[in-house]
């Protein structure tokens, strides 16, 4: 398995210099961490990673390429609980990545629900939570099929952070070849689930892991926020069963993963040598 890193080395930089940073570390994979329909002044200017999915793909896959990095996922996290709008990020912007993925040979776009930021959503129940989320999928998880691409969804929500609400939307669009799981190891312990048991249960689903160990700190948090972005430690220096969820999956088929860590250079390194010791 490649393990590389998300390009967030760095704040207030480009894509080429976060792939710099990345090459320097000694990464040979990264995601396309950011994206975006149509331009942002930052990222105009180069003071920001996001990769606008209007871009000519071959492009980034060029930029990539110049350091020897591989394309790992696209990442398109959207927001599938609250009402449709033009100005969140949801179905259409999925479509596009998943184009933009396959144009390049990369195979796996991530997405995932967010938590709910509208007063409708947050009163929706779990059952309609659920169905709002495939509801959003089905066109682009057909477009995923005809395209040779797999959408997977990360727990980073109240429905994609529990077992029940995966296997509800894997359920409600059919069970599909093009829909798959990225598990977030810490997204999912601090959202109140059981990553093992996650990478038990959905082992044949997962093609992508994105790693992550908390700190004691978190634990009074669990159960209450989804999602965290990064982590500041050591892959196994938190509390965290990540050699658990190893032993579930290191005879997977899994090509890639990614560690959301940010911090020095050998705290990366250690959680490489971490991961490789357990047999990823």
């Amino acid at each position: 398995m490649d393990i590389g890193v998300f390009l967030l080395i760095e704040p207030f930089a480009s894509v080429d210099t976060q792939l710099q940073k990345a090459k320097e570390m000694g990464f040979n994979c990264a995601d396309i961490t950011d994206t975006g329909t149509g331009v942002t002044m930052l990222g105009t200017a180069g003071f920001s990673p996001v990769v606008s999915l209007e871009e000519n793909p071959y492009e980034i896959k060029r930029l990539f390429d110049k350091h020897g990095i591989k394309i790992s996922t696209v990442c398109a996290h959207a927001n599938l609980l609250d009402p449709t709008s033009p100005a969140l990020y949801g179905t259409k912007e999925i479509m596009r990545a998943v184009q933009f993925a396959a144009a390049i040979g990369v195979t796996e776009v991530i997405t995932t629900d967010n938590e709910p930021h509208s007063e409708w959503a947050k009163k929706t129940s779990f059952e309609q939570k659920v169905f709002t989320c495939a509801e959003k999928l089905m066109a682009p998880s057909k477009l995923a099929s005809d395209y040779g691409v797999r959408i997977l969804l990360e727990p980073h929500g109240p429905v994609t952070d529990s077992i029940e609400g995966i296997q509800g939307i894997f359920d409600l669009l059919g069970n599909p070849d093009s829909v798959g799981f990225n598990l977030d190891t810490g997204n999912s312990w601090l959202g109140g689930a059981d990553p093992v048991e996650m990478a038990k249960v959905f082992k044949d689903k997962i093609h992508h892991i994105h790693w992550k160990d908390l700190g004691e700190e978190w634990i009074e948090k669990r159960g209450t926020q989804f999602g965290c972005g990064f982590s500041t430690i050591a892959i196994g220096d938190g509390v965290i069963d990540i050699k658990g969820v190893c032993d579930v999956l290191k005879d997977a088929n899994i090509d890639s993963s990614t560690l959301e860590i940010v911090g020095s250079p050998e705290i990366l390194r250690k959680s490489v040598d971490y991961l490789q010791t357990c047999g990823m």
